[in-house]
């Protein structure tokens, strides 16, 4: 079954968005919400998304990986509202 997760993310010396940006759109279901934060679908657990997409930061970066559910609420997000509705 698959599931919706929010990633966040810090990159803080060398900020290689790029490779990150196409691990996580790898995913093929995801959205840009805010600056640092995407959510992808997939059938896989978040220490599976989080182990995948540490191969493309640097040791001192930081991420952070919750399965969403439940209430939600946004406003001003990079994505569209249809996206998270669908997806969330």
């Amino acid at each position: 079954m698959a599931n919706c997760y929010i990633i966040n993310y810090d990159l803080r010396n060398s900020r290689d968005y790029n490779g990150l940006y196409e691990a996580i759109k790898s995913y093929g279901t995801y959205a840009k919400v805010l600056e640092s934060c995407w959510a992808i679908v997939t059938t896989q657990s978040a220490t599976q998304v989080r182990d995948f997409l540490l191969r493309s930061m640097d040791s001192d970066d930081g991420i952070f990986v919750v399965k969403s559910g439940g209430e939600a609420a946004w406003q001003r997000v990079l994505c569209t509202d249809e996206w998270l509705k669908r997806n969330l």
